[in-house]
């Protein structure tokens, strides 16, 4: 499906007397604009993943997956990872993932954006993580980000990241009880159209 910006409507110059003519071409100019507003769609998506993400070695850098989609417009993923955008414009993309740390020792996660499979200059963010609290207790925390980002049609947008010990992770977690609440996804990430 196609989308577009709104530009004003050209709209006829009024004439001095009232003009049955005049005002007819100026309801059908207003008619068409708001019929456009009608059938506009901006493009967006949101995404989540219900499993653990590990990684098996902190000289890889590994794209965030996503096993869900709660909503799709113009936006969708494919090969897990990628998300792809159907209309040319600036975007929006903000995510949260749930990191753990199971080790002794504090860590880091770097977490950064690509486009086309290349990395974006500059788009790298460094988590750090206490160590864990005690056996069977890691340390949690929550790393969030949102990002401007200018895509054409067909461009496509992975969040990387990289760890400094493989017991650091992106963690989900099944619906706890007492009280019973959501189950707790290992990432979330959204992408909105914003301008052409």
């Amino acid at each position: 499906m196609g989308y577009f910006a709104f530009r004003s409507p050209a709209l006829p110059l009024s004439t001095p007397q009232y003009d049955v003519r005049q005002q007819n071409e100026l309801n059908r100019a207003l008619r068409l604009y708001f019929n456009r507003f009608d059938n506009f769609l901006v493009p967006y998506g949101s995404f989540y993943d219900t499993t653990d993400q590990i990684a098996v070695s902190t000289t890889i850098a590994y794209p965030m997956t996503f096993n869900t989609t709660s909503y799709s417009v113009g936006v969708e993923v494919s090969s897990n990872s990628r998300m792809y955008v159907d209309t040319s414009g600036t975007y929006n993309i903000q995510f949260s993932c749930q990191l753990v740390n199971t080790t002794n020792a504090s860590q880091n996660i770097d977490i950064w954006f690509r486009k086309n499979g290349t990395d974006i200059t500059d788009s790298n963010t460094r988590f750090g993580l206490a160590p864990r609290k005690g056996v069977g207790d890691p340390y949690h925390s929550v790393a969030a980000l949102n990002f401007f980002l200018t895509l054409k049609s067909g461009d496509y947008v992975e969040i990387v990241w990289c760890t400094t010990d493989v017991g650091t992770y992106l963690e989900h977690y099944t619906a706890p009880s007492s009280p019973t609440r959501p189950a707790i996804p290992s990432v979330i990430a959204t992408m909105v159209w914003m301008t052409a």
